[in-house]
């Protein structure tokens, strides 16, 4: 085999390896209780509570987290949006979105606070005794019932402890973002919770990442996923903290440069984030899903709450190009195809190079075998003749091998982008595909996908010499529709356009090469006439 065609088969075995070993392999999580330091920095361990989390850095007692799981509601409010609740010790403890296109893959309402582990809001006293005491004593509040609307809306929660008053004046606006003001009548050290991440469906998408996240001044960006969380860290000039899932976040900002955020982990080794907070704190936060113009219009920091992993610096800029093509099309379905149509605008002196390079070395393919044969004892005098070879009819080994190579990048951001856009949640394109982040119940879609793949290899030049490597490569578009068919149908509908793409190009080098053959045999029976 050639060079260009070992790493084709190397690139394309290894993304289907990669995603094969996320589905079958998923991060491992620990069985054993783990140990942990308590406030006073000692060594404890950790006691099952019914139905909580164990919330790492303190040690929490099966009264106190039947008392934790206590889901009374103290307000409810309630927009044409969604419906937010508050329990008796001040957290918000739920809050359900209203809008079909957030439905769970069980088509019910998105439910954005679990049920278990700490909820947003949620108070933790340093004093053992003054904490014990809080989770006992409810929080009252002034107001049991809100419509919001248009206009913000606060309500005021009061928690009367033996010496000690705690007050949360909360405002809430239409957009799902809300800001606190929590003030205590004496100084106290204390603690407040961002909450579990999102858990709307029970299975992640494949490769999205969840857990948490803090971005600070500086603009670095730290990403603790799910599983990953092995020690406490904490981390000051922070512009925002957030714990996410694939389309939602829960996140916390506006806190002063001198805060001290803290990332712990709980029994799972998941991310638990909470800060120290002071007499007096003032802070905003939103829970909701990650579209980027509501988090932009609430505040623009807020967009680095969508994470795109490592491909970030390309993955930003071409959702920013999506959307500015959403703007002028007015669907998401065909902003993909045209935003493909421009990647490969782009790409397309390279891959138009890359794919002339193969041709030719299909052509010499045959000399190339003859000299290697002729040479098969001196490995020396062989690669030399090759390369000679490879010069006299300009043809590049690796020619194919660098676009492919900048296209990687490329396919990935992408990929991130339309796995983590939720602004394709409830999205259609045409006839039966009505849902761009969902795959495509009919298989329609990916069965063009791995179709068009199959009719790109035909198109593709190739010289396999070893049968059973030919057999692979001609099994990968099953492969490859075989994993496609769960993923989102605005990717397929990416990798089905590329596909066709692809093929009009080799269609149009191949007839290019066809067209000088037929040149060069009529120039070359002229000249035999000439000289009959």
């Amino acid at each position: 085999m050639t060079p260009n065609q070992r790493l084709i088969i190397a690139v394309l075995l290894s993304f289907v390896f990669f995603i094969a070993y996320t589905a079958i392999y998923p991060t491992e999580q620990p069985t054993e209780t783990a140990q942990v330091q308590n406030s006073t920095e000692q060594k404890v361990e950790l006691k099952e509570a019914p139905k909580v989390e164990d919330i790492v850095g303190h040690k929490i007692s099966a009264q106190e987290a039947t008392i934790a799981n206590d889901l009374s509601t103290l307000t409810t409010l309630k927009s044409n949006d969604f419906i937010l609740k508050i329990d008796t010790l001040g957290r918000i403890s739920s809050k359900v979105l209203l809008q079909e296109m957030y439905n769970t893959n069980d088509n019910v309402h998105a439910q954005l606070i679990p049920q278990s582990g700490t909820k947003p809001l949620f108070i933790r006293f340093l004093d053992p005794a003054l904490n014990e005491e809080a989770t006992k004593i409810p929080y009252t509040a002034d107001i049991s019932e809100i419509n919001l609307q248009d206009t913000p809306q606060k309500v005021v929660l009061t928690q009367k402890l033996s010496n000690l008053t705690v007050t949360k004046e909360i405002t809430f606006y239409a957009d799902g973002h809300y800001d606190v003001d929590v003030s205590l009548t004496q100084d106290k050290r204390y603690f407040i919770y961002l909450g579990q991440r999102p858990k709307v469906n029970e299975k992640e998408q494949m490769m999205a990442a969840v857990g948490a996240l803090i971005y600070n001044d500086e603009e670095l960006l730290t990403i603790i996923e799910d599983g990953d969380a092995n020690e406490r860290k904490s981390y000051s000039h922070i512009e925002l903290a957030a714990a996410f899932d694939q389309y939602s976040a829960s996140i916390m900002y506006g806190f002063s440069k001198d805060t001290n955020i803290i990332i712990d982990r709980d029994r799972d080794s998941n991310p638990i984030v909470y800060f120290e907070a002071v007499q007096n704190m003032k802070f905003s936060g939103y829970i909701g899903q990650k579209r980027y113009k509501t988090l932009h219009a609430i505040k623009p920091i807020l967009t680095n709450a969508i994470e795109y992993g490592w491909f970030t610096f390309a993955s930003k800029p071409l959702f920013q190009l999506l959307m500015w093509l959403h703007g002028l099309i007015g669907n998401w379905g065909w902003s993909i195809v045209a935003l493909t149509v421009l990647i490969r605008v782009v790409l397309y002196p390279l891959t138009y190079k890359g794919m002339v390079s193969m041709q030719k070395m299909k052509d010499i393919a045959p000399q190339v075998k003859a000299l290697q044969a002729k040479y098969k004892g001196d490995p020396q005098r062989m690669n030399a003749a090759v390369m000679d070879m490879y010069k006299k009819h300009g043809a590049n080994p690796l020619g194919g091998c660098l676009p492919m190579l900048l296209q990687i990048p490329v396919f990935f951001a992408i990929y991130r982008v339309l796995l983590n856009a939720v602004e394709l949640q409830g999205a259609p394109w045409m006839l039966w595909v009505n849902d761009l982040s969902r795959m495509d119940s009919t298989f329609v879609l990916p069965i063009l996908m791995g179709a068009s793949m199959y009719y790109q290899q035909k198109l593709t030049p190739s010289n396999f010499t070893d049968p059973l490597q030919e057999k692979i490569f001609k099994f990968l578009p099953i492969i490859f529709t075989f994993f496609f068919i769960t993923f989102p149908s605005g990717l397929v509908l990416y990798w089905f356009v590329n596909n066709m793409f692809s093929i009009g190009q080799q269609f149009i080098v191949n007839q290019q090469f066809k067209n000088a053959k037929d040149a060069q045999i009529a120039a070359h029976k002229n000249v035999e006439k000439k000289d009959d």
